[in-house]
């Protein structure tokens, strides 16, 4: 097996292979692979108590059909948030109502800190192991470990053409997703 690609060279590459994959789809055909994900995943999301979406960004799969079904069950929703661009990644309840200092949009800075029950985790690429490549800030691999410790289920969601057929190499710091959810399925890894 030959080694993985270098991950700056992979998070381009997958960056790049996204973009043109999503600028591909019409309005309508993005709209129903997010469905289908949504479909996908509510198995697993309806015996939550929380769940940690994020708001998407950019040619990102957009979880808010299933986040909105969510909260049409009383399922509480968070998402994460950042008191300064360079504080700890924290899941506030709410809407992303504010610029975040890191980009994107956030839930106001009072709104109440959660713990979720399970996280929804965006990606560029994800392997067989359910090792990530994310976008390179480090705000997910710094707060995974404390989910991890907890129990609390960790499933990347993507656009199926983001599971790589290769290994990834992981570094000492990543942890493994346990599970990888597309338009296409939901696959388990541990």
């Amino acid at each position: 097996m030959s080694p993985s690609p270098d991950k700056s060279d992979l998070r381009r590459s997958m960056r790049a292979a996204r973009n043109a994959y999503v600028a591909g789809l019409g309005p309508d055909e993005r709209a129903a692979l997010q469905s289908r994900l949504a479909e996908i995943l509510w198995p697993v999301a309806q015996s939550a108590r929380c769940i940690a979406g994020y708001a998407a960004r950019g040619s990102e799969i957009d979880p808010t059909m299933l986040l909105r079904r969510a909260a049409n069950a009383m399922i509480g929703l968070a998402y994460p948030a950042f008191a300064s661009a360079t504080a700890p990644m924290v899941f506030r309840s709410g809407q992303c109502a504010e610029d975040c200092p890191v980009g994107g949009v956030q839930p106001p800075h009072q709104a109440k800190e959660i713990e979720p029950d399970l996280v929804l985790v965006p990606l560029l690429a994800v392997d067989q192991h359910g090792n990530r490549i994310g976008q390179g800030g480090g705000h997910y691999d710094r707060a995974l470990p404390a989910l991890r410790a907890a129990g609390v289920p960790l499933i990347g969601i993507g656009w199926t053409m983001q599971r790589l057929d290769f290994a990834l190499t992981p570094d000492p710091w990543d942890i493994p997703l346990d599970g990888f959810a597309s338009p296409d399925g939901l696959e388990l890894f541990r």
